[in-house]
């Protein structure tokens, strides 16, 4: 009696896996999950606002607003002393806020070794900084020449400059390639992903921006990008660097720009990044005219309904 109930207790449970296994095959697949939207804290300060400079103040706006995440630029914050940096890591948790980007600046377009070491080492402190933060990834760049008259030079050349006298682009993909080398085993020991942004000088073009990561090729760089960046054929462009992007930097330019207005179509960048398959934070760098306060809002809505 004791066997013929095993066997036929066996059977039953045998049948009812196999059922269930028909079900789950004939089940429509999940929901995609919609991207989380974070602000940048550039947003609010626009090198302008100085009103919205405090991080204090923007991550009180975003969380209002409501924001998933938070990216911090790092050249907003007051100070980088690790009393000040826990400050702003406590109120954006009480805040309901993930601190998911530390936007940073550094540059390797140069011929001098010592320069390039300082910028090595200015990283390094913005690895630590992010890891004190909690903060994923950060936002690197590969620099400029430093032979436009300013930014807005920069921008009237459509992003375009002169190498150095006596030196090429060729040369300087090694400068960076060599740095980012470095930096991406400070960057794995921190757990810290740096995201290389298409962002002037090297990153003008998506091939410039591939060349060093695959260079690279660690896990610890990969792409950060930014729709405002590409200038002329976005759309062909940003859909290069999907497949390796780590964060995504929204432009909207509300009031028209400030050194130039791109009319971009979010629901197809939105398709671009899902066939990617990238599931993870797009971040709103408003970089219009009207009041950002007013603007932002209308910023957020916008992305809501693209990456739902």
């Amino acid at each position: 009696m004791n066997r013929r109930r095993f066997l036929a207790s066996s059977a039953a449970a045998s049948a009812a896996s196999m059922v269930s296994l028909h079900a789950q095959e004939a089940a429509p697949p999940p929901p995609a999950r919609p991207n989380r939207i974070g602000v940048s804290s550039y947003s609010f300060w626009g090198f302008n606002r100085q009103d919205l400079r405090p991080i204090d103040i923007c991550l009180e706006h975003a969380a209002r607003m409501g924001f998933d995440g938070f990216e911090v630029l790092q050249r907003q914050l007051a100070s980088t002393d690790r009393a000040e940096l826990m400050k702003i890591k406590r109120r954006a948790f009480l805040l309901g806020l993930d601190l998911m980007g530390y936007s940073t600046h550094q540059g390797f377009l140069s011929p001098d070794p010592a320069k390039r070491e300082e910028n090595v080492v200015h990283t390094i402190n913005c690895l630590e900084q992010a890891y004190q933060l909690g903060i994923p990834t950060i936002r690197v760049n590969s620099g400029t020449w430093g032979t436009s008259k300013d930014f807005n030079d920069l921008m009237a050349n459509r992003g375009q400059e002169k190498p150095l006298e006596g030196h090429t682009e060729e040369e300087a993909y090694g400068w960076v390639i060599d740095a980012y080398g470095k930096l991406a085993v400070q960057a794995e020991k921190r757990g810290i992903v740096m995201g290389l942004e298409n962002h002037w000088g090297l990153g003008r073009t998506p091939e410039g921006v591939k060349r060093v990561v695959d260079a690279v090729n660690s896990p610890w760089l990969r792409v950060t990008l930014d729709t405002g960046n590409f200038l002329e054929d976005p759309y062909d462009r940003l859909k290069q660097l999907a497949p390796d992007t780590v964060l995504l930097q929204a432009k909207t330019y509300h009031g028209g720009g400030v050194w130039y207005t791109l009319d971009l179509d979010y629901p197809r960048i939105a398709r671009i990044m899902k066939d990617a398959g990238f599931t993870g934070y797009v971040s709103l760098e408003f970089e219009g005219k009207e009041d950002p306060l007013t603007a932002i809002p209308k910023s957020l809505e916008t992305l809501r309904k693209a990456f739902a």
